[in-house]
């Protein structure tokens, strides 16, 4: 079974997020939220949410890939993170999937891994990108980005897609009707 690592702070976009998990357990991929604040993240909209795991207590290599939720709080402390930052590396020279969305591609931009690489965001932070793209998910090679909580339940199914095959996300997206 494929497991994926969702690194979690203060100030998560909680669509984004909950739409994701929601999704990837669906699917019967194992998501596991890790929380660099605690046992608990709060949300931008004050939701709290309890984390799986704390992300100091977690064993980073025994996953397959990262997810990264946006918001703006999330997205600044994870940058400030080098070991955020240190385990995308890591992960992207393995080939590991890496999925961001909204604000999120920003921890990509910074540990280097979308040089080179078509990507998307929320608007706004297309300066960063490389090779900006208009699409609402662009995927290219191990990487997923995605614009925001609009394109949340999309981005969720192409990590499906790539986790799991594309028989999978579709059968998954004809039961959720999107």
């Amino acid at each position: 079974m494929t497991r994926l690592l969702m690194p979690l702070a203060d100030g998560f976009e909680e669509i984004e997020t909950v739409a994701v998990i929601d999704i990837l357990r669906r699917a019967g991929i194992e998501i596991v939220t890790s929380s660099l604040v605690g046992n608990v993240a709060t949300g931008m909209h004050n939701i709290k949410m309890q984390a799986d795991t704390r992300f100091m207590d977690t064993v980073l290599d025994k996953f397959d890939g990262l997810v990264f939720p946006g918001g703006m709080g999330n997205v600044s402390t994870m940058l400030r993170d080098d070991k955020v930052i240190s385990l995308v590396r890591d992960y992207n020279m393995k080939g590991k999937l890496i999925a961001a969305i909204c604000g999120a591609p920003e921890i990509l931009v910074k540990a280097g891994v979308l040089k080179g690489k078509r990507a998307t965001c929320a608007p706004g932070f297309e300066k960063s990108l490389d090779m900006p793209r208009d699409n609402r998910v662009v995927a290219d090679a191990n990487v997923i980005t995605s614009q925001g909580p609009g394109t949340a339940i999309e981005f969720a199914l192409k990590i499906v897609e790539m986790a799991a095959g594309k028989p999978k996300a579709d059968m998954l997206k004809k039961q959720i009707i999107a």
